[in-house]
């Protein structure tokens, strides 16, 4: 059975393996460029890569009506108790775990993570996914270039997400020095075009990864997918 990958816009992503929806840093509400509402989205597990306001976005609404497991770490998943949801997994960097869509771990990201309110949201993280269906996925989340890519790679990945928005993470440059560590077959690029400040051309880098690299670049628009 195939693994299909959708982009929302910004840094969300929905990704189905078999009959498990999972969702990540639903961003929606507020959202120029979102391609779905919250009400629209019945997620089983919500992964909430940092407490910035534009990954958590509407993650507590969503859990709330749906009753998904909320996956982060350890203090965004306090928060989300505190605030009512107590059916989460807590997680922390380099630990992993086998759901029942595959074995999740959470790697390193360099960025900050304070949550809406201003509580601690601990350290941020990005998630990579063994699924069950065989695909493997790295979603970079908001992140600086860092080294460690390389050992990341060296799992074996089909498809990684990454941002190139620059300014806040990545940029473009960046984010090419990221898929020659990773080495993924596929690349699709998030976190940019939201807003004027992160404005990229998507592109050009999909060109620049073509020229000099081996991964498959997939551009996609806001609201479409792709399958493993």
């Amino acid at each position: 059975m195939a693994v299909k990958v959708t982009w929302y816009g910004h840094a969300c992503i929905g990704i189905e393996v078999g009959p498990h929806h999972l969702l990540v840093d639903p961003f929606l509400t507020g959202n120029p460029l979102a391609a779905a509402s919250p009400d629209a989205l019945r997620p089983d597990y919500i992964l909430v890569s940092h407490g910035h306001g534009d990954h958590v976005g509407d993650a507590l609404e969503i859990a709330r009506r749906t009753g998904a497991t909320v996956i982060s770490n350890f203090e965004i998943c306090n928060w989300f108790q505190a605030h009512g949801h107590t059916n989460v997994h807590p997680h922390h960097i380099g630990g992993g775990f086998s759901y029942p869509f595959g074995y999740l771990k959470l790697t390193i990201a360099h960025h900050g993570s304070a949550l809406p309110d201003g509580s601690y949201g601990g350290n941020p993280c990005g998630f990579f996914i063994k699924t069950v269906e065989g695909p493997h996925i790295y979603l970079a989340c908001d992140t600086g270039l860092f080294y460690d890519m390389k050992l990341i790679g060296e799992e074996g990945v089909d498809l990684a997400v990454l941002p190139i928005g620059d300014n806040f993470t990545m940029g473009p440059d960046d984010a090419l020095r990221a898929v020659k560590l990773l080495t993924p077959r596929k690349v699709v690029p998030i976190h940019y075009d939201t807003f004027d400040i992160i404005r990229q051309d998507p592109y050009a880098w999909a060109d620049r990864v073509r020229a000099e690299t081996s991964a498959e670049p997939i551009v996609l628009k806001p609201g479409e997918s792709l399958t493993l």
